[in-house]
């Protein structure tokens, strides 16, 4: 079941770039057994092989994506191409994954972790990167 949900998730993500000052792609995210606990930050940095005190932000998941998965009036056919992209891969998350958290650790080059349990109660879902200079 939880490989399904990793490659749904890759299928959805295939191909599209997070937008910041640089562009990078998604990749999936999967750790077997570690979802039967609260997905906290802690956790996170634990299982990503970040520092313990590495700053780390929580953020809503339609406010991660808010610049790139909603139609603004001013998109041109490309653009609004790639909104649809961006709005099947939220669907996707949300319908394959619960409690959905997105996690950004860093500053300026932050990792972003979007994490969910699976219904076999692993952890997975995807991550990128973002420059925010």
């Amino acid at each position: 079941m939880t490989n399904e949900i990793t490659e749904k998730l890759h299928q959805a993500s295939h191909g599209l770039l997070m937008m910041s000052e640089s562009e990078y792609p998604f990749e999936t995210v999967l750790w077997v057994n570690q979802g039967k606990e609260p997905i906290t930050a802690q956790k996170i940095l634990q299982l990503t092989g970040h520092p313990q005190d590495s700053p780390v932000e929580e953020v809503e998941l339609e406010y991660f994506f808010r610049n790139c998965a909603f139609e603004k009036e001013w998109h041109n056919e490309v653009q609004k191409s790639e909104v649809k992209k961006f709005q099947t891969l939220v669907e996707s998350l949300k319908e394959n994954l619960k409690e959905i958290k997105v996690y950004r650790i860093g500053t300026i080059n932050i990792d972003v972790y979007i994490i969910g349990k699976t219904l076999d109660e692993d952890l997975a879902g995807i991550s990128t990167k973002v420059i925010e200079t």
